[in-house]
């Protein structure tokens, strides 16, 4: 039987959220029903406000998310009603060509859940990368639902569920990064701050944190930075070059998704070093490079998807490494809210003011 909660919508570009009653039925062959616990507020729900992902209003919001399995459907075996779970919004397939060559991080067939959860009146509610978390339910394919040990904090180990894991996978598993490198990154709010926490965990000696404002340098040094750079105050490109003996990092994490940042990280880094291009640009950004510098500098360009992350492996071991106290994922939440204060959260995080802002059932 379908149930009713409150969950928040957005229903037009730019227009402020709504707190509303949804309708979540009840799960369908290889789906879940999920009562979320904690839901971080990240950016790109507020890139699905001003219409810059899709137009196919109304959207339910919310995707960074930790919560108890209440329902499944039929055929649903790998989570079973009272699992504590991380949400994810990349559910593999295990039958596409790169699920087929071994790299099912890179699948290109994720799976969403089929039912679709609606308004009262019916119309039928489009969920924010297929989740749909600011709500006190959500319906989702089953294989988005990462088990992990429930002793931990839900409103830290959702972060798991996008943010902290793009910008952490970005160092770890998208660059690789090696003992002794030298990281720097460009962009330090939650996601360059997980980069950096990602580098730190890899052993690189020399982290350097590159951004236009004071407060979000200062964050950085907690997540393992040794070095920061005011880019407002001084050019990024020679300062992380005279910070690594004047060649350039071996590793350059592009945090912001702009395309001026993106050179000073291409212009940033060693020969033959990695630049990763982990911030989302928008549609009509455009970049030019000169093709002999491409050529002549070597190394690898590379984009991170979801900091090319396979949630069943890496979600426990994040959890893991949390509650033993060497990831500190509670440091990324700056402020625990209630649902009806997202809209509120939306402008603290354009104005820089919080990492996170968490909404906590």
């Amino acid at each position: 039987m379908s149930q009713q909660v409150r969950g928040v919508v957005s229903t037009a570009k730019g227009a402020p959220v709504q707190v509303t009653t949804i309708v979540v039925p009840d799960p369908g062959p290889g789906e879940a029903v999920v009562r979320v616990q904690a839901c971080g507020v990240c950016h790109t729900d507020l890139h699905y406000r001003e219409g810059g992902i899709t137009d196919e209003y109304p959207f339910l919001l919310g995707h960074e998310a930790a919560g108890i399995v209440e329902q499944v459907g039929e055929g649903v075996t790998e989570v079973a009603p009272g699992d504590f779970v991380v949400l994810n919004w990349r559910a593999v397939c295990g039958q596409c060509r790169a699920c087929r060559r071994g790299k099912p991080w890179y699948c290109f067939n994720t799976h969403n859940a089929k039912q679709k959860m609606t308004l009262t009146d019916g119309t039928p509610l489009t969920p924010a990368l297929g989740i749909g978390a600011f709500a006190e339910k959500t319906l989702v394919h089953a294989g988005q639902c990462t088990k992990v040990n429930p002793a931990a904090r839900p409103a830290a180990v959702g972060l798991l569920g996008c943010g902290v894991m793009a910008g952490l996978g970005a160092a770890v598993n998208t660059a690789q990064v090696e003992r002794g490198e030298s990281v720097a990154v460009i962009g330090c709010g939650g996601v360059g701050d997980a980069a950096i926490a990602g580098a730190a965990l890899a052993g690189a000696t020399t982290i350097i944190a590159v951004d236009v404002d004071p407060r979000k340098l200062e964050w950085a040094k907690g997540f393992g930075a040794t070095h920061t750079v005011n880019s407002r105050e001084t050019d990024p490109v020679e300062a992380i070059r005279s910070l690594t003996g004047g060649n350039g990092a071996d590793v350059v994490i592009e945090a912001v998704g702009r395309p001026e940042t993106y050179k000073q990280a291409f212009y940033a880094r060693d020969l033959a070093g990695r630049v990763v291009l982990v911030g989302v640009p928008t549609p009509d950004m455009n970049i030019e490079l000169p093709l002999l510098d491409v050529f002549g500098r070597g190394g690898a360009l590379k984009s991170s998807w979801y900091g090319d992350c396979l949630p069943s492996r890496d979600f426990p071991a994040l959890t893991d490494l949390y509650l033993q106290g060497r990831l500190d994922l509670d440091a990324f939440v700056s402020e625990e809210i209630s649902l009806d204060q997202v809209e509120e959260a939306f402008t603290k995080m354009h104005h820089g003011d919080v990492l996170r802002s968490v909404v906590v059932f």
